[in-house]
Parts: structure tokens; sequence; C-alpha cells
């Protein structure tokens, strides 16, 4: 089957849904070999992948994933990662003041993988607890507001695409299904995009998946976050209709800031970064552009009715210290767990 449907593909068509599934569920089951996998995945790159395909790999991914059931909202801030900026961890410092606002956030991540600091190596220098099971993370959400999902303890099938997707080396149709493949299976998220393109792809596939408010970003100075240096374009998808805006950060009270204050070169570094974060000493450009993400996550899971009216509960939560009294609290958590 594998072979017939890779034939297919080089002879310039592409696959519907049911094709796509059937293919990736191969994947997954470890029937189809590194070369073939290679090969597909060039050759879908190469062509662009389609709402069909995108569709049909995700669901086959969430038919294989451990699924963590969870009775209430929450809501995910996970990226596509691969937009080579370095910068520190944005989203995951997102979610840990979105979580102090009351708002149940499943972080979905991993370690580094092309940057210099993933979301589990950074909630790691920060002593912040992550969840090794399933009932450690419907723990973490009741008792704190936030669990961390380690995408390889979810995703176990993956592991039958590692060695193809390392040697081919460039970014395919895998690293759009990570955002898409929530294990809460999560209806509300903000999901980073490299690329705007992909980001109206991906729209149509949660609108096909059942998804009912997401915003896709894509920031125009390549970061794959709402960005504070430029605009950011975001595709949203809400109740079933799929928009577009641009996003400045002056339109929300916040000015523009400087790349180079958002880069670090290590997982110390960025964890240093939030935690000044946490505790309002840090640079402007680092502070706002958390903000301005916390304020999307805000928006999205219905807490407020503007980003603008997220932007203004963000600041007055850091300037009281609500923020940091929660941080120390996750914190706190794990010190009193391993005492």
């Amino acid at each position: 089957m594998f072979k017939e449907l890779l034939n297919k593909c080089v002879q310039g068509n592409t696959l519907s849904e049911q094709d796509s599934f059937k293919i990736m569920n191969e994947i997954m089951e470890g029937r189809a070999t590194a070369s073939q996998i290679a090969s597909l995945l060039s050759i879908m790159r190469f062509r662009g992948e389609t709402v069909d395909e995108m569709t049909g790999f995700a669901r086959a991914m969430r038919t294989h994933m451990t699924t963590l059931e969870y009775q209430g909202d929450v809501i995910d801030t996970c990226g596509t990662g691969g937009d080579g900026t370095q910068t520190f961890n944005i989203s995951t410092a997102s979610a840990i003041i979105v979580s102090s606002l009351g708002v149940k956030v499943a972080k979905h991540g991993n370690r580094a993988v092309s940057s210099k600091s993933g979301s589990a190596d950074v909630l790691e220098k920060l002593g912040i607890e992550t969840q090794g099971t399933r009932e450690q993370a419907i723990t973490a959400l009741n008792e704190n507001g936030m669990s961390f999902l380690f995408a390889p303890l979810y995703h176990s099938a993956m592991r039958h695409a590692v060695l193809p997707r390392k040697e081919i080396g460039f970014r395919t149709i895998f690293n759009l299904l990570g955002p898409l493949s929530n294990p809460t299976g999560c209806k509300k998220q903000v999901i980073g995009v490299y690329s705007t393109d992909y980001a109206e792809k991906m729209a149509e596939t949660l609108k096909t998946l059942g998804s009912e408010h997401v915003l896709f970003v894509t920031g125009r100075d390549g970061l794959d976050e709402v960005t504070i240096t430029n605009e950011t374009d975001v595709v949203e998808l809400k109740n079933g209709q799929i928009s577009r805006f641009t996003l400045k950060p002056e339109d929300v009270g916040l000015t523009r800031g400087c790349l180079d204050e958002l880069v670090v070169s290590s997982s110390e570094e960025s964890a240093a970064m939030i935690q000044d974060i946490m505790c309002n000493k840090s640079n402007e450009s680092a502070t706002n552009i958390v903000i301005i993400n916390s304020a999307v996550a805000l928006y999205v899971a219905g807490k407020v009715e503007t980003i603008n009216k997220g932007v203004l509960l963000v600041k007055d939560a850091l300037q009281n210290g609500l923020v940091k009294e929660h941080f120390n609290k996750l914190r706190a958590r794990k010190v009193e767990k391993y005492a």
C-alpha cells in the first residue's frame, strides 16, 4: 500500500484525506522503511502539502497518541519551531503567566531540537516540575493551572520517523503535526507558525478537526510568535470561520522592541530571562513580547474580550506580584515533592 501511494505522489498527484490517514498509519505502526518515509516527506515538501494531507496525517497521529482526558477547558501555547532566531522560550513564559490568571494551560512541548532551549529544557532549569504520567498532569492542572505534556511520552509512535527526519534535515509536514495533536484534544490554542501560508492550511485542518478558537501567528521578523519588533500576521479560526489580520505592538499600547534583546545562547540564559520577567525586572523588549503573547492566549481562552484588555490584565498581574507569586508556587511544588 505504501509503495502504491508513494508512486502516486511521484507522478505528481496529491493524496486524499483517507489515503493520507492510511500512509501515516503505516508510518506510525512501523511498517514503512526509513527510505520510504524520507522519499514521501521530500516529495510532499517539494510540491507543498495539502490540507487533505495534513488532516489525514493529523487524524492518524491523534489515533496513535496517548490521550489525556481532562474535564474542563484547557488551552495550549505551542509552536512549530524551527524559526532559527534563538530567542528565549516565549510561549513557555506566556503559559506560566496565563495560568496565573486562572486559565488552564496544557503546554505541549519537547527538548531542544533546532533551538538553544526547548520548553522541557527551560522548565528544568527554572525548577518547575514536568509531569511524567497522565495522573500527574491532571493533578498539576487542577492544583496549579498548568501542566507540561512532554511530546515523546504521548507520541511514542513518532519514533519510527525520527531517523528519516533527522537525515533529510529540513522542515516537513511533521513539524506542523505537533501543534495539531495536543494530547488533551484542546479546542483553543495559540500556535506559532514559521510561515503564514502554512498557517492558513493549519487553520483549515483544525477547522475540519473541530477546533473552536485558534490563532496562528507569524512574526514578520521571522519569529513563530507574536512579535514585539515588527508586525505579526495572524490567521484566526473562530467558530468555524477563518479570517486574517495584522497585529502591531502599538495597536495594543506596547512599544516596539529589539530582537537582539530576546536572543539567548542556552537554556540557562533563557531561564534567567524568564525569571526576570516573572519578577518584573527584565528588559522592555522581553517583557513586552511575553505580555502580548500572554494577552493573545487570554483572548483565545475567552478570559478577555479583546487582546488590548488582555495586555492590561497581564501588565497589572506583573506589577502587583500575582505572576511572581504563582511562579514561585510552581517552583516550590517541585522542591516540596523531592524534599
